[in-house]
C-alpha cells in the first residue's frame, strides 16, 4: 500500500457480525485509523479523538476504526464511550484488512498503528504508519488530507 495507490480491498466484520467490503464505502472520502485494540488507552483517546473529528467534516466523510477486537467488543466500547460518528469495523475473523494493508502484527494477531486517507475513487491520498505503536498519530495532517480532497 502506498499514497497514490489504489487502496487494497478487504473484507472485515461490523458491529452485527455482517461482512463488510471496504469498496463498499466507495464514493466518499474515506478516514482509515487501524488500532491495536479500543480497550487500551492510545487507541481509545486515537478513536474519540477521530468521532470529535468526523463531527465537523460532515456527510462526505466516512471515519472507520479497524482493529482486532471482537465485533461486540467494538459495539460495547462505542456505547460507553458515547462514539457515534465512527464506524467500528472488525478484522479478527479474516486479518484481511491486516494482511492486504500490511498492516497484521502476525505474532500477537494485532494491527499496527496507522491513519489512512481515500478519495471517492478508492486511491490512498494520505498514508501514516506510526512506528511507535504507544505514540498517536497527527490527527492535523490527516484531517487536512480529508479536507483537501472533499
Amino acid at each position: 500500500m502506498a499514497v497514490d495507490a489504489p487502496a487494497p480491498e478487504a473484507v472485515v466484520l461490523d458491529n452485527e457480525l455482517g461482512q463488510v467490503s471496504l469498496s463498499a464505502y466507495r464514493g466518499k472520502v474515506l478516514i482509515i485509523s487501524a488500532v491495536p485494540s479500543l480497550d487500551t488507552p492510545v487507541c481509545d483517546i486515537q478513536t474519540r479523538r477521530f468521532n470529535q473529528e468526523a463531527a465537523g467534516l460532515g456527510d462526505d466523510v466516512n471515519v472507520l476504526t479497524i482493529s482486532m477486537d471482537l465485533p461486540f467488543a467494538q459495539k460495547r466500547w462505542c456505547a460507553s464511550a458515547g462514539v457515534e460518528r465512527v464506524i467500528t469495523l472488525s478484522d479478527h475473523r479474516y486479518a484481511s484488512f491486516g494482511r492486504a494493508y500490511g498492516l497484521l502484527i502476525e505474532d500477537l494477531r494485532l494491527l499496527a498503528r496507522a491513519v489512512m486517507v481515500v478519495d471517492r475513487q478508492g486511491i490512498v491520498r494520505y498514508l501514516q504508519l506510526v512506528e511507535e505503536v504507544t505514540e498517536e498519530p497527527d490527527y492535523e495532517k490527516a484531517i487536512q488530507a480529508a479536507r483537501k480532497i472533499l
